[in-house]
């Protein structure tokens, strides 16, 4: 079965576009037409990969599912270009968008379709944010247009953005999310501050109600703070009108780590969402760059 059947995103009548009221589509709506094409497209493979991560099913059913797509970039990069891939084709030529981001994309898909991860160590998921986050962001600095200078110094200033914004984005999400994933299975928290936090017992179920939950999390949103000021240095030093998207990104997830770290992590945990006084800040201030 090929992947786009469980993705409507990737229907060429029906794009996909990020919820009207999330950062996300804020951030992309700041764009140039042809740049938040781009960006949504890159959005719908997210999407699609994802979906087959998430779904119930037989694992072997779904790591098929992923090679079909690693087939469908094969043909994409040979230039036979496949109905799931419609979108991708005018933002890979025109952006110069890399095979191996979107692999590794699939890559970090494929952690979560082996096996339900649960309490990695910090290897572990550092390299798991790299896949699932940081290479979206490598794909997207190109989009963006942050990719197109012609200093080596200053694609290496685009990378490292992707690199450490990625980072910090997913590992608000992994705070944000814990009782969701709780209910697959799943528990991103490192088992290095689970266990400084007094747990023996790493299951899902056993973390979230343990005394020391906070503490844990706490570890975790102390690195997360880290790759928000590495990226908020260099958000600064860039051109503005080619950092619109991710600065916005930033100041929503930033918003989000704060509320959540105010709220506490002991149960009941209620949703959090960004400051929409944040956000406006932030895009008042890019929006004629």
């Amino acid at each position: 079965m090929s992947a786009i059947d469980n993705a409507a995103a990737l229907d060429p009548q029906k794009k996909a576009e990020p919820a009207k009221k999330s950062s996300f589509y804020l951030a992309m709506r700041v764009l140039e037409p042809e740049r938040r094409e781009a960006m949504f497209a890159i959005y719908a493979f997210c999407r699609a990969v994802d979906d087959i991560a998430d779904e119930d099913g037989d694992r072997a059913d779904r790591r098929r599912q992923l090679d079909v797509w690693r087939a469908d970039l094969d043909e994409l990069y040979a230039g036979r270009v496949r109905q799931s891939c419609i979108q991708l084709a005018a933002p890979v030529r025109r952006y110069g968008l890399k095979r191996e981001d979107f692999e590794a994309v699939i890559d970090g898909m494929q952690m979560d379709v082996d096996r339900d991860i649960c309490a990695p160590d910090w290897a572990t998921l550092d390299l798991y944010c790299d896949r699932v986050a940081s290479a979206v962001g490598r794909l997207s600095i190109h989009a963006f247009g942050l990719a197109e200078a012609s200093s080596p110094q200053l694609l290496e200033k685009a990378r490292m953005l992707a690199h450490h914004l990625g980072r910090a984005l997913q590992l608000t999400n992994i705070l944000r999310d814990l009782d969701e994933d709780a209910e697959r299975g799943r528990l991103y928290l490192p088992q290095e501050a689970l266990a400084a936090a007094g747990m023996t017992d790493f299951s899902p179920k056993a973390v979230l109600a343990h005394p020391g939950l906070g503490a844990a999390c706490a570890e975790v949103a102390a690195k997360a703070r880290e790759h928000f000021k590495a990226a908020a240095g260099i958000i600064a030093a860039s051109p503005a009108h080619a950092v619109k998207a991710p600065a916005l990104m930033a100041a929503a997830y930033r918003s989000i780590l704060d509320r959540l770290c105010a709220r506490g992590f002991t149960a009941p945990r209620e949703k959090v969402s960004a400051s929409k006084l944040a956000v406006l800040a932030v895009f008042l201030r890019y929006i004629l760059a």
